[in-house]
Parts: structure tokens; C-alpha cells; sequence
């Protein structure tokens, strides 16, 4: 039940983020492809991006956390990458500066939501 409370709230994220920022376009039938798009999101949240956490701890620390958005934007593109090459559906992200703006807001949209509706990490 927490993966598909989480999962909804990274949908209502990416809607938002979708909707929000100019660089970050769905492809395919637009609620399909971001619910596909959360998908994504979760799946590279759980399993490739505490990797990518870890290899960049040095770096992270040496830049006081501000590396963690360059985290953050790289997940996002990964996760359209995947929905768009597994499932031919998706968000496509135009270049990094989307992809960061976008995980802003997907990270802010998906803390309240999850707030809201009760979520514990």
C-alpha cells in the first residue's frame, strides 16, 4: 500500500512538473505516459540512485549537499530515458536544466502530497 501511496504522489508530482516546466514534455497519451513516468521515477529512486548517492558522497560533502539537485536531475533523466526506451511512453526531458527545475518541483509536489495523504518514509 506505501508503494502505491508513493506512487501517486510522484504522479501528481511529475503532472505538475510536466505542466510547470517548459523542457518536459509527455509523450503518447499524456495521463499514460505520467503514470509511466512515476513508474520510472520510483524504480530508479529504489534501485539506481542510492548507487549514484553513494559513489558521489565525496563531492556531495565537499559542496555542502548542493551536488544532491545534480543527483536529483540525473534520476529524472534516467527515469524518462527508461519509460520512453521500455514502455514507448513517457515524459522527454530537453536538456539538464529542465530535469533539474522539474525534480524540484516533482520533490516539493510529492512532499506535500505525501504529507497530505499520510505517507511515512
Amino acid at each position: 500500500m506505501k508503494f502505491l501511496a508513493s506512487w501517486l504522489a510522484a504522479a501528481i508530482g511529475a503532472a505538475v512538473a510536466v505542466a510547470l516546466v517548459p523542457g518536459m514534455m509527455p509523450v503518447g497519451d499524456h495521463l499514460v505516459s505520467i503514470v509511466i513516468f512515476a513508474l520510472a521515477i520510483a524504480l530508479v529512486n529504489a534501485v539506481i540512485r542510492p548507487i549514484m548517492q553513494i559513489v558521489s558522497l565525496p563531492i556531495t560533502i565537499l559542496t555542502l549537499g548542493i551536488f544532491y539537485f545534480v543527483i536529483n536531475a540525473l534520476a529524472i533523466n534516467v527515469a524518462s530515458w527508461l519509460s520512453l526506451n521500455l514502455f514507448h511512453v513517457g515524459v522527454y526531458v530537453v536538456d539538464f536544466w529542465s530535469a533539474l527545475l522539474g525534480s524540484i518541483i516533482i520533490s516539493i509536489v510529492s512532499s506535500v502530497v505525501s504529507a497530505v495523504i499520510g505517507v511515512e518514509d
